[in-house]
């Protein structure tokens, strides 16, 4: 079971941003801007693009989902989608918010609280529950 599958399953904690039955959404714990948020199939596949295609569809309309809520929540620009996938063997979209292409720089992270991460995930997870 990948690490991504223990924090759907909640046998590791996560700050939840969204979910179905089929994916998940939750903060990340190195945010590179406030509000990024990892968007992952429930079903384990390493490589997005090995997913097939109607489950690649769902994924993309659930990140949009996701995107929606968090430009509510953290208004900003657009929202930037990343796939690198190289750190944990899990399939994975990453929803940044940005105003500029440099908002979304990986080698630059931020530091946010226990308490500020609970509340971006709740105001994240607050709007996707209106949509």
């Amino acid at each position: 079971m990948t690490l991504f599958s223990k924090i759907a399953a909640g046998e590791i904690p996560s700050y939840k941003c969204g979910e179905n039955d089929k994916f998940y959404a939750f903060l990340d714990i190195n945010p590179v801007r406030k509000g990024h948020t990892l968007v992952i199939p429930r079903k384990e596949v390493d490589y997005i693009f090995d997913m097939d295609d109607k489950d690649l569809a769902e994924f993309e309309v659930f990140a949009k989902k996701v995107a929606i809520a968090l430009r509510n929540a953290f208004p900003c620009r657009k929202v930037a989608e990343v796939v690198l996938g190289l750190e944990v063997n899990h399939a994975h979209i990453q929803l940044i918010p940005i105003d500029t292409e440099a908002d979304c720089d990986f080698k630059h992270h931020i530091k946010l609280s226990d308490e500020e991460m609970k509340a971006t995930a709740d105001k994240i997870l607050a709007e996707f529950n209106k949509l």
